[in-house]
């Protein structure tokens, strides 16, 4: 595999001809990478459900540590490519896997949002469905695209993104956790949606019940919270005309977090 921390990209490239790859973006905090491990894990599962070459783990993990020791608090962005080669879309077989490495600043407007809470808008835009791809954060990224495009047209900070059966998904930046009664749940993602790595820590905590969940069924959720690797757990201060009540969501992230 061929480590690159340039801007420099080949036009041959697969993951530019064809969104042939898949990416993870990991907080750095401290100079350390936080969640590792999980986003290891999801990177090996994209290499194997993908069915990409064999990828050098140890040294792509100490190659990462070497560059989030050289900041405080910073946003490192993995993006593996099926290497460059091929003009059509049946994969060389023997194209080496390209790993393209990043670092930016820190979104300052995190905290701020965990303050005062996201407010919600619908997105007009429904992820269509295909299992293969379900739960993997691969570079095929064209819907969110269009969702971020769409979700201009709104005075929110985020919109709740269906499928086209009208099912609960996600949100444009991060999976959704509802509570109703003491009880989490989560939207199955087993058609579409990205499995997101700091939902996957929250259930390793908790139990998160995955299952089908409606709009009208989201509205009548005593707290609902999106989280992501780096935004982590900000609550949903309102979604359409429902607001949702404050200390009921700080209780529940706080159960969240283990610390309650």
């Amino acid at each position: 595999m061929n480590i690159v921390t340039t801007d420099t990209i080949s036009c041959k490239d697969r993951g530019l001809q064809y969104g042939d790859g898949f990416f993870t973006t990991v907080q750095i905090t401290a100079g350390q990478l936080s969640l590792w491990s999980l986003h290891l894990q999801r990177l090996q599962q994209c290499q194997e459900r993908l069915g990409f070459t064999a990828l050098n783990w140890q040294y792509l993990t100490k190659h990462c540590e070497n560059v989030a020791a050289e900041h405080q608090h910073a946003v490192l962005k993995i993006i593996v490519t099926r290497g460059v080669g091929g003009r059509g879309y049946t994969p060389p077989t023997s194209v080496l896997p390209t790993i393209y490495v990043s670092v930016s600043e820190f979104p300052g407007h995190y905290n701020q949002l965990s303050q005062s809470g996201l407010r919600l808008g619908i997105s007009n835009i429904q992820l269509g469905h295909q299992p293969l791809l379900a739960g993997l954060k691969t570079l095929n990224r064209l819907e969110q695209v269009l969702i971020k495009q769409d979700a201009m047209q709104f005075s929110v900070d985020d919109v709740l993104v269906m499928d086209i059966d009208n099912h609960v998904i996600e949100t444009s930046v991060g999976n959704i956790i509802a509570c109703k009664n003491g009880v989490f749940y989560t939207p199955q993602l087993d058609k579409c949606g990205i499995e997101g790595v700091y939902l996957k820590h929250l259930a390793q905590q908790n139990l998160i019940k995955p299952i089908q969940i409606k709009l009208d069924q989201l509205l009548e959720m005593d707290v609902v919270v999106v989280c992501n690797s780096l935004m982590e757990c900000i609550h949903v201060s309102q979604l359409e005309n429902k607001v949702y009540d404050l200390d009921m969501a700080c209780q529940a992230i706080r159960k969240l977090n283990n610390k309650v």
